[in-house]
């Protein structure tokens, strides 16, 4: 009875036949071209399952792992195939590293890899990430030009981003291109004019790009909608231009036009809503914030802050860098003191190096009234990093000269060596050290500077500007013997009219002779050799009196203007609202301007009988009136309050008999 089942058993095995590697391989290469990735996943493991450590399963299911974007997946099947040590993967794993941005992870795996195109590709874009523009500019100019397509754009990317504008021309002549020649190639152009500076161009160059594009994406039958994403950084582009040119309210409608139909991709976005909100300034804090708070999302990981949807990968360092400065101006505003404060505090971790950072920790304390604590930050920095400190020691003398602090304004001026001896500067720094009562040391910035320009061989030389300011200077501060010397200089070198006249006034308070000697070298004023000048000091004055063909033109000058002012400007009388003067209607009152007692129609009130009649017998207030004329004329010298009092204690004692009376 045993062998039974193993028949049956035999008899589905025969049913069943196994599959041969070639119709796997087969059927992976067809899903692979159908771009159905999990099926080739799917496929490699049944291969790897006949063979295992087949080299081209394993690279096919590496492969399909990553187009599938399951990149997790793809480094344990790396992991996986490392531990055998059958297959080098080694390329495949720094880029996946580089998808999930681990880029210093990345670049250490291809170290002693050999360098082919394609691995010289990956490393110049990890290095092109990391913001390492030079290398990767310098690896795309090792790359064969003819086996790599679209090279040129990708070369020209790079030079932008590494600060080389001005060799994207040559490059471009180099290789035979044309910047036309895509819209691709094109708009990187137009981006290297922008740094240039040359706006202009930059402009033309653009909307020639959004043209090419327009047909080369309409010729391979896009969407009107796909087109327009395709082409939203060029559009961003443009309205940026027209932002830099004061064409505000174009670029302001292009920016709207962006968000609101949310025709872009992710990166182009939020670069518009960036530039619109920085266009708008603090008008609408509120709006400017929402916006932000819909890029910057905030995490418990070790960076406080990161963009939203993959921004951080998809933006330059300046782009992402901008966004963040302006989240923190926008904070500062709207006086949202702590959330401001801890965006700052987590910039420098963001980006390292870079100088927005410190300049926005020194705004937090100027806006929190510790302008000192911002003169510490600012002053320990430039301290540090000496050789990037122009722009710290630049905001740092403005912090202090608004907080009151010349002299600390004065020596961050003075720590500048490339404008610290310009005329600009040295009247800075000099009228500050005056503020701050310091007349030596602003003195011995002229001497300096002075001392500069003299060994300075330049073309536009300002010697004579700082020699002239400097003798005004020190014959302000009753330095008249150095004031002379520099005002003698500037006469003999020169020959300055002004410095003569300088050393003529400083020279008359000690060395009169020699201020006579070189009054001789001025020329004299026309029309003074008739003139006796003793004469004319003891004079009282003298009245002006013109002659020539002038003469008397005033007086009748007056005269018309005195008939022009008899003459009285005929106006046009202004009538009341809806009043119309062809139907006036009833006259008005003649009258209407006159008190009311005063006109004819005024009749008074009459006056009220009922107020005189009394409550008695008949004749009572008679009585009474001439009993109380007889008093009062028998008591001529009796007070007005005696009166007064008399008859109200009558009337009270009368009131209350009354009610006595009435009770009975």
């Amino acid at each position: 009875m045993a062998p039974k089942p193993k028949e049956k058993a035999k008899a589905s095995a025969v049913a069943t036949p196994a599959i041969s590697i070639e119709d796997l391989f087969t059927s992976l290469n067809r899903h692979i071209q159908r771009s159905e990735y999990e099926q080739a996943v799917k496929v490699s493991d049944q291969i790897l399952a006949a063979a295992p450590g087949d080299e081209d399963a394993i690279r096919c299911k590496v492969v399909a792992l990553v187009k599938a974007d399951s990149i997790e997946e793809a480094l344990v099947a790396i992991k996986d195939c490392s531990k055998k040590g059958s297959v080098d993967l080694s390329f495949f794993k720094a880029y996946c590293l580089y998808r999930q941005n681990k880029l210093e992870e990345a670049l250490e795996s291809l170290k002693g890899q050999e360098g082919s195109t394609e691995l010289m590709l990956l490393e110049s874009q990890i290095l092109y990430r990391l913001g390492k523009m030079d290398a990767s500019v310098d690896i795309y100019q090792k790359l064969p030009k003819s086996t790599i397509d679209s090279l040129e754009i990708n070369l020209v990317a790079g030079l932008v981003s590494a600060g080389r504008s001005s060799e994207v021309q040559g490059t471009l002549d180099s290789l035979r291109v044309k910047a036309t020649s895509s819209f691709e190639l094109a708009y990187n152009t137009a981006c290297s004019l922008i740094e240039r500076e040359k706006y202009k161009d930059a402009e033309q160059l653009l909307l020639s790009a959004r043209r090419i594009g327009q047909e080369t994406l309409m010729e391979e039958n896009l969407a009107d909608d796909d087109v327009e994403i395709e082409l939203a950084p060029i559009a961003v582009q443009i309205a940026y231009v027209q932002q830099i040119l004061g064409n505000t309210q174009e670029a302001v409608a292009s920016y709207t036009d962006l968000v609101k139909r949310y025709l872009a991709d992710e990166s182009s976005l939020a670069v518009a809503v960036n530039n619109l909100i920085a266009l708008k300034g603090p008008k609408d804090v509120s709006d400017g914030l929402r916006k932000l708070d819909k890029l910057i999302e905030k995490s418990d990981g070790p960076e406080k802050f990161q963009l939203a949807r993959g921004l951080d990968l998809k933006l330059s360092q300046k782009q992402r860098e901008a966004i963040y400065t302006n989240r923190v101006l926008l904070l500062l505003h709207s006086n949202k003191m702590d959330q401001a404060r801890e965006l700052v505090g987590a910039l420098p971790g963001m980006f390292p190096g870079s100088l927005i950072p410190v300049l926005l920790q020194a705004a937090v304390h100027v806006r929190e009234n510790k302008a000192a604590k911002a003169e510490e930050i600012l002053g320990h920095y430039a301290d540090k990093f000496p050789d990037r400190s122009k722009v710290i020691l630049l905001a740092r003398a403005q912090v202090a000269a608004a907080a009151g602090h010349p002299q600390i304004a004065a020596d961050s001026l003075a720590k500048i060596p490339d404008i610290q001896h310009m005329p600009a500067t040295v009247a800075t720094i000099v009228s500050l050290k005056e503020r701050a009562g310091d007349t030596d040391g602003a003195d011995a910035v002229f001497d300096s500077a002075i001392k500069w320009w003299s060994n300075a061989m330049t073309e536009d030389n300002k010697l004579n500007t700082i020699m002239q300011e400097a003798a005004a200077f020190k014959l302000r501060h009753g330095r008249k013997e150095e004031a002379a010397r520099l005002y003698e200089q500037l006469v003999k070198s020169h020959g300055s009219i002004e410095a003569l006249v300088g050393l003529i006034q400083t020279a008359a308070h000690g060395d009169i002779e020699k201020a006579e000697a070189y009054e001789k070298q001025l020329k004299p004023l026309p029309g003074l050799k008739a003139i006796d000048v003793d004469s004319l000091e003891k004079t009282s004055g003298a009245k002006h009196a013109e002659k020539g063909p002038n003469a008397g033109v005033t007086e009748t000058y007056e005269a018309k203007s005195k008939d022009k002012a008899k003459k009285k400007r005929k106006r046009k009388p202004k009538y009341p609202k809806g009043f119309d003067p062809a139907n006036p209607g009833r006259p008005p009152d003649p009258e209407r301007w006159l008190p009311k007692r005063e006109r004819s129609s005024y009749r008074p009130k009459r006056k009220d009988k009922r107020a005189a009649q009394v409550r008695g017998s008949q004749g009572a207030v008679a009585k009474e009136a001439a009993s109380s004329s007889d008093t009062k004329s028998n008591q001529p010298a009796n007070p007005k309050g005696g009166s007064q009092n008399a008859s109200t204690v009558q009337s009270k004692a009368s009131s209350k008999s009354s009610r006595k009376k009435s009770r009975k």
